[in-house]
């Protein structure tokens, strides 16, 4: 399989919407924060989900109460470019530590022709 490349990157931010990655071969990808926070690809992450026995961007089951609390919505403080490779989330929640590369973010699209 060739090396992903996006013709075009917008992340959302300000508005909270996600990002969006339009590739080269023309493809279309959007990614919600939550889902990229919860794929995250770093080594912590991926320890945890194993350990749980969740899949990349299956969200934490979070235990019963009878007064959940408020939790503000995952979004990122900042995106940086790694390289020509990757981007970096520094997480509202404090995470810091993924590195999402384009071939991680292509070989996770989660559009109804990919899922198939």
């Amino acid at each position: 399989m060739p090396a992903a490349n996006p013709k075009s990157v917008k992340v959302h931010v300000t508005t909270g919407a996600g990002m969006d990655i339009e590739w080269d071969d023309a493809h279309q990808t959007h990614y919600s924060f939550q889902w990229l926070r919860d794929a995250c690809p770093c080594a912590t992450c991926n320890e945890e989900r194993e350990q749980s026995g969740r899949r990349a961007g299956e969200p934490v089951k979070q235990a019963a109460s009878l007064l959940p609390m408020y939790k503000e919505p995952v979004k990122p403080n900042e995106v940086k470019p790694v390289g020509r490779y990757a981007l970096s989330f520094s997480w509202n929640d404090g995470h810091t530590s993924g590195i999402y590369s384009w071939d991680y973010l292509r070989a996770m699209c989660q559009c109804e022709e990919c899922r198939k």
